[in-house]
């Protein structure tokens, strides 16, 4: 009883150590997943920055690097006219250019008062106009050089800084190799703040042109045309395109020196220098603590509920090894009970048939009455063997499949008054009833039939008190099929019992049931209606009685 005790609670421990274990540590990957998920949001806070950057400077980039060079395509012959359409095209795409200064340049080597003169080259403007939205059209025309004077506008810093860049070149470009890309960002382009300023790039004889007249004296040459054009930005109306929405929850552009007055320790806050024309200003990332945890417990949940999936596959695998285990643990019990059973079962009509051979052997002289007592206890005994031989042989075979089923008519009436008799022959204090209702005969196989009979009856009697030994069997019809009811007043069984008392080798443990038992009778009862294409239930309580149910197909 120690031993088993002890090994009961060993097993409770390890059971109990395990789930304290593995919650522990379910307990410990969530936080984990948790810290590290939220360490991920952190550092995506940190380095998604650049993918809003270049989106939102992709406007930006396409007008610099496409729109900004078709200027050339013109060759220097953009009157007023095509700039007009060129400037409605950039000001209706590029929301951020509000203004275009477009500057009709002439190059020559003609002597022109108040121009810009770089040796014998002169560049001067011949007329000066802005496109805008929502400019008043006498305010288009900034200045014309029609009089042959320059006058005095502001705009003629922007072009004597193109005009100078662009002499610069000329005087030490080499003629002898086409220019490349890096001269020309460095020449024909004037990045500022929020200012773009192109000069159209001149064709490779051009160049040669426009060096001779420069540094040899020639006679008056004729006038080249050159556009500039001056693109004024507004960073404010620069479209800023969050496509990282979960981790931002406001982007704004301020001045490279802006520094935030809020003291909010659940906000965030990054920035990042915007480049161009807008290198004065940067893109200014907010995003409070409580809206990253929305963004963190989205990524967390599926990693959660992955950890879960796992740690139940690995529960439910402990669980059915557990279960495996107990199985095998009861089936080892059950079959040491079979064996042990059944070795009673077998040892006691052996013992009683050896004590009656003894008895016949050593005496002298039988009379007639002891001679048909120990015949009787011998035979009774003999049968007993027998009885438990043929039911175990039988249970085999109807396992296995290897009998068949033998049908023949049978008269209900006499198979129970026959069987009454024999019981009550051998149980005087058994009590049997009987009532067969809408059928006389029955085809079937009667051995099999006989043997649910006697197991049913052998269970009435066998679990019933003193006194109360009694069956009431009824046998009826109903929906064309053959319903036997088996009743008795025995000791009943559990509600949590009525399934496993058909299993094999199982006994209900109760003070009623410490004889000796193998455990087979109802099982085999079972296998037996099953083989026949029945079924059987069974109605119990405690104290009261139970009812068996057979149901067993007519035709």
């Amino acid at each position: 009883m120690g031993k088993s005790r002890f090994q009961y609670r060993k097993n409770f421990w390890l059971n109990a150590s395990f789930l304290v274990l593995t919650g522990l540590s379910l307990v410990v990957a969530l936080v984990l997943a948790h810290r590290l998920t939220v360490k991920y949001i952190e550092n995506e806070f940190n380095n998604r920055k650049i993918d809003v950057l270049e989106e939102t400077l992709k406007p930006y980039n396409d007008f610099f690097q496409n729109r900004v060079p078709e200027i050339s395509f013109y060759q220097g012959y953009l009157d007023s006219a095509s700039a007009v359409k060129y400037a409605d095209t950039i000001l209706r795409k590029f929301a951020f250019v509000h203004r275009l200064i477009f500057y009709n340049t002439e190059i020559s080597n003609h002597p022109i008062k108040n121009t810009y003169r770089f040796y014998n080259l002169s560049i001067t403007p011949r007329a000066i106009y802005q496109f805008g939205r929502r400019l008043s059209p006498d305010s288009i025309v900034l200045f014309e050089n029609s009089a042959g004077s320059t006058g005095r506008v502001r705009e003629m810093d922007e072009f004597n800084r193109m005009a100078a860049k662009f002499s610069g070149y000329i005087s030490s470009a080499d003629t002898t190799r086409f220019p490349v890309s890096a001269d020309y960002i460095g020449t024909f382009y004037n990045v500022t703040h929020n200012r773009v300023t192109f000069m159209n790039i001149p064709r490779e004889e051009d160049l040669h042109t426009f060096k001779d007249l420069m540094f040899r004296d020639l006679r008056p040459s004729p006038v080249f045309e050159q556009d500039i054009v001056s693109f004024l930005l507004n960073p404010a109306r620069l479209q800023v395109r969050n496509n990282h929405k979960e981790l931002y929850q406001q982007i704004s552009i301020k001045p490279i020196v802006y520094e935030s007055m809020d003291t909010d320790p659940g906000l965030l806050s990054i920035d990042l220098p915007l480049s161009g024309a807008f290198a004065d200003y940067k893109l200014y990332f907010t995003s409070s603590q409580a809206y990253l945890e929305k963004e963190i417990y989205r990524r967390f949940i599926p990693v959660a509920l992955i950890i879960l999936l796992i740690y139940g596959t690995l529960i439910l695998l402990a669980y059915l090894i557990y279960r495996n285990l107990n199985i095998n643990s009861r089936m080892f019990k059950l079959q040491y009970d079979f064996i042990n059973n059944l070795t009673h079962e077998f040892k006691t009509p052996v013992s009683v048939i050896k004590i009656a051979g003894n008895n016949i052997r050593s005496a002298t002289r039988l009379s007639d009455a002891e001679r048909s007592h120990y015949g009787k206890i011998l035979d009774e005994e003999a049968d007993k063997l027998n009885d438990l031989m043929n039911k175990l042989l039988s249970f085999t075979q109807i396992e296995n499949q290897s009998i068949r089923i033998k049908k023949e008519k049978i008269n209900l009436d006499q198979l129970i008054r026959n069987l009454k008799d024999a019981y009550q022959i051998k149980y005087p204090d058994f009590s049997i009833e009987y009532s067969i209702e809408g059928i006389e005969w029955f085809y079937s196989d009667p051995v099999l039939l006989t043997s649910i009979f006697r197991n049913l009856m052998d269970n009435a009697y066998k679990y019933s008190l003193p006194g109360r030994k009694s069956v009431s069997i009824r046998v009826f019809t109903e929906k064309g099929r053959l319903v036997m009811s088996f009743k008795d007043q025995g000791i009943g069984i559990p509600k949590s019992e009525t399934e496993n008392v058909f299993k094999k080798f199982y006994r209900i443990q109760n003070q009623y049931n410490q004889q000796g038992s193998v455990g087979l009778g109802l099982a085999f009862c079972k296998e037996l209606i099953n083989f026949m294409n029945g079924q059987i239930m069974l109605k119990s309580k405690v104290g009261v009685g139970s009812e068996f149910i057979v149901i067993l197909p007519i035709s």
